[in-house]
Order: C-alpha cells, then structure tokens, then sequence
C-alpha cells in the first residue's frame, strides 16, 4: 500500500485513523481528513476520487506524475502542484507533490520525493490553535515544507562554487573541473526554471479568492512568495559567481600564457646573440675582426657574455624574467 498516513482532525487535533473505505473516510461536521499518499497505484486514487469527487483531470495528473508547478480550480475543489527538489552528488533531483483540496479533505500524492510529511505532520499537529484553521492551512505547511528544501541546495552549490572560485585563482582549472563547472550551471539554470512557476502558484494563492482558502490563511502564503524569491536571487547570484569563475580562470590562463610567452621570448633573444656572433665567426673568411688576434677569442667570450648580461639585466627589469 502507498498510503504513508490519514489522519482525521477536528478542531486542529487528531482524532483518529481513517481508512480507505467508505467507513473509514465518513466525516462529522467540523472535521477535516489529510490523506498522505506516495506513488500510489491507481485503484486507490480512483477510490479517492469517488468518495471525495475529485475531478478526472487532476486525478490523470496525480497518475502521470510530469506536472508544472500550477494552480487549478476545479468547483469547490482546489488542485496545486509543487516541485520538490534535493542535491545528490553534484545533481538536482526532482520529485513532485500533487495536492487535492477540498471543503473536509486534502490527499497529498508524492511522485519521487525522498522527503516524508512525516515531521511536518508531527510539526503541525504540535500547533493545534494553527491547525484548526482547517485544510487550507495544512496546504500552506506542505508547500511551506517544499520550499524550505531548496535553501539546502543552494547552500550546497554556493559551497562548491566558492571553493572552484579559490581554486581558479590558485591554479589551472583541470578538464574535470570545467566539466563540473559547467554541470553546475545546467543545473542552476533547470532549477531556476521551476522556481518561477513556484513563485506564481504562492503568489495566486495569497492574492485570489480560491475555494477552500479562507481569507485568514492567505497571507500565510506570502511568506512562501518570499522564501521563494530570496532561493531565486541567490540562485541568479550562483549562476553569475560560476560565470566570473570562469572568466577569471580563463584572464590569469592567458596571463599565465603570457608569461610564459614572454619569458621564452626573452631567453630567446639573450640566446641570439651568441648564435650571431657564432654564426658571423663560423662564415669561411680570412678576414674578420680580430680573427688573428692573441686574445680576440676571449674577447669576443666577454662581448657575448656582457651582451647576454645587459640583455638578462633589461628583461628581468621589465619584470620579462
């Protein structure tokens, strides 16, 4: 069975267990039932469904399991889609959480989501004079829960971009490294994709009239808007710190190269004058300066060694060497 728990709660306390059956499910006035279910099979939602009317549409939805983040309002029924999201090993693993409300119910349906309700559960159920509030406010804590696990991802990645950034500026970045940099970004860039439609559904459900929303619950949802937005700026932050990184690794590449140019460039020219003076005394003349002289061998040694020492003395000044 994927039914993880269903609880019926009455005036923010729980009562007791509901099954899934006709019995079980049957609620007085002033009770509402939350049924916490993950990838179930689809005889069971097709139970849910019966019993409560939950439309067709969002049911298919629940079943597939490949949703936006969205709000849909279907009569007196409202069906909200969340994208859940965890770091595994340098990659952003998605899941989703689809939630059916209604006047007495919410069934909640995780889709590849390694985070149980079951804290949360403990957590709102610790808050009866919150709970009481009905159904409604249960949605907020869930959507509440889903967006407190983004904060951790961030966290994560900004700790693996300030280290790649202290790398860059020490050494050359490996391959590895680069191809790490840029799995980094892909992932950012998916992760920001659904971080706006996320922002949008906190928005609708603090500024419409929703059925089975009460007007008191509303503002609890702009606190999510917010936290959403705040994952979304440190997001657009990531993304332009690992776009420096790899700015900055690629300017002191080049002036590492540059360097390296430079002074092969200048043992290359203190080089050269050896060989012309060499090349010059090697021709096959009888007369050249100095070629009978006693000591025209020494000095031409020392012209060539003050020549090369002016030369080493003038690059190591222009900091060449």
């Amino acid at each position: 069975m994927s039914t993880i728990a269903a609880y019926v709660y009455r005036h923010g306390r729980r009562v007791r267990e509901a099954s899934l059956t006709e019995d079980g499910l049957a609620l007085e006035p002033g009770e509402f039932v939350w049924i916490g279910l993950f990838e179930p099979e689809e005889h069971e939602l097709r139970t849910l469904q019966k019993r409560f009317g939950l439309h067709p549409l969002a049911v298919e939805d629940a079943l597939s399991a490949h949703q936006l983040p969205k709000v849909e309002v279907y009569g007196d029924e409202l069906f909200v889609v969340a994208r859940t999201a965890q770091l595994d090993e340098g990659q952003i693993r998605y899941g989703e959480t689809h939630i059916f409300l209604g006047p007495s119910h919410i069934v909640t349906v995780r889709h590849g989501s390694a985070r149980a309700h079951t804290n949360l559960r403990a957590h709102l159920e610790a808050s009866p004079a919150l709970l009481k509030h009905g159904a409604d406010y249960v949605l907020h804590g869930i959507l509440d829960f889903v967006v407190d696990g983004y904060l951790p991802i961030t966290d994560q990645i900004e700790e693996a971009v300030l280290a790649m950034e202290h790398k860059a500026l020490d050494a050359f970045l490996s391959r590895d490294e680069i191809r790490a940099l840029f799995q980094l970004r892909r992932e950012l860039l998916r992760f920001d994709r659904l971080l706006g439609p996320m922002e949008e559904v906190a928005s609708r459900l603090e500024r419409l009239d929703f059925p089975c929303v009460d007007a008191e619950v509303r503002p609890y949802f702009r606190d999510i808007r917010d936290h959403v937005r705040r994952v979304g700026l440190r997001v657009g932050a990531l993304r332009e710190t690992l776009a420096s990184v790899f700015e900055v690794s690629n300017l002191l590449e080049q002036q590492r190269q540059g360097a390296i140019t430079r002074r092969l460039a200048s043992w290359a020219a203190i080089l050269a004058v050896p060989t012309a003076v060499a090349g010059i005394y090697g021709m096959n003349f009888d007369y050249l300066p100095e070629l009978h002289w006693k000591y025209g061998y020494y000095a031409v040694l020392g012209a060539i060694a003050v020549a090369c020492l002016v030369l080493y003395l003038a690059f190591k000044r222009s900091k060449w060497l």
